[in-house]
């Protein structure tokens, strides 16, 4: 996910052609350096806790010895925090690779940003969520907003793509009374790739996801929430640049369709609208909102509908 901390109004001239516009306004340019604690320390001690902590989610997910909670089985089988290897090394990966290519785009367009900052969670759940890049000054160009948004997302779902295949290949099929725990919504691409791979499975049968699949299940619902074309999720940077002020009006044809899915389904997405209500739901401007995006970014913004549309579960959990 891509947190760009800053709502600012610019009121210069409108520009006309793109080598006319600075690449940043004057503040930008003086910023000083972040500390070392800020730049390395923090990044460093943040993800080799959510390392712990997914090891410790991996591990309790496909723990069979008897426990009473998250804390005991730890405190029981601490031999056994690398049999969560697979789930955590998995889900970190995809999870890296999405953070990085923002982070890579925005050192392309010379936006100062940090390393990505991985937030630790219940082991309970999955044991993270999520990771951010801070940008220490607003995206002011067109072009530069729309790639460093849409790379996280891409580089993240191809990431996930392969990762689902090869869990996909360690997965099978039990009967429904033999399933139990976690139901997961199934985005049209699982349902695919889980038919090309098993057939039609028959309504009385259950797939049971190996931690490495359900880990990529984790990478399109990651995905999927960070196309959602609000405020400052990666989705709000890619419809502001394809869109410009119509990005607000997508925003708020948006937040009734999610509250109806969270009155009906999953609750989840009330708190999802609530957390980008808070944020705000309209992108701040850009410098250069008459500067075109070209057809190979248009393109790219089709696909990145397309990844939205396959990765997207209506309903995402549900206890069965």
């Amino acid at each position: 996910m891509l947190h760009n901390p800053h709502r600012i109004t610019w009121t210069s001239e409108p520009v006309q052609e793109e080598r006319d516009i600075p690449r940043y306004p004057f503040y930008q340019q003086t910023l000083p350096p972040p500390s070392t604690f800020s730049a390395w320390v923090l990044p460093i001690l943040l993800f080799g806790l959510t390392v712990f902590t997914t090891l410790w989610a991996g591990a309790l997910h496909v723990n069979t010895r008897p426990t009473t909670g998250a804390w005991d089985f730890l405190t029981k089988y601490p031999d056994s925090l690398l049999n969560g290897l697979p789930f955590s090394a998995t889900l970190l990966g995809i999870l890296v690779i999405h953070e990085f290519g923002h982070y890579v785009l925005a050192r392309i367009h010379q936006v100062p940003a940090s390393f990505p900052l991985f937030i630790p969670g219940p082991p309970q759940f999955i044991g993270t969520f999520g990771a951010v890049i801070r940008m220490r000054s607003p995206i002011m160009k067109r072009q530069a907003l729309f790639d460093i948004g849409v790379a996280g997302p891409i580089t993240g779902f191809l990431a996930a793509v392969i990762a689902v295949i090869v869990g996909l290949s360690f997965s099978y099929i039990v009967p429904k009374e033999h399933a139990f725990g976690l139901q997961l919504g199934e985005p049209l691409l699982l349902q695919g790739l889980a038919w090309l791979m098993f057939g039609p499975i028959p309504p009385t049968h259950d797939l049971v996801l190996h931690p490495i699949a359900f880990a990529a299940w984790f990478g399109f619902f990651v995905t999927a929430i960070n196309l959602l074309p609000l405020g400052q999720l990666d989705g709000g940077h890619v419809a502001f640049a394809v869109l410009g002020k119509k990005q607000r009006q997508l925003a708020y044809i948006t937040v009734p369709i999610l509250l109806y899915l969270g009155l009906t389904g999953w609750p989840g997405w009330i708190v999802w609208v609530g957390m980008a209500g808070i944020v705000g739901l309209a992108h701040p401007p850009v410098t250069d909102p008459d500067v075109g995006l070209g057809k190979g970014r248009q393109w790219v913004a089709w696909g990145a509908l397309a990844i939205f549309i396959m990765t997207f579960a209506p309903v995402p959990f549900s206890i069965g």
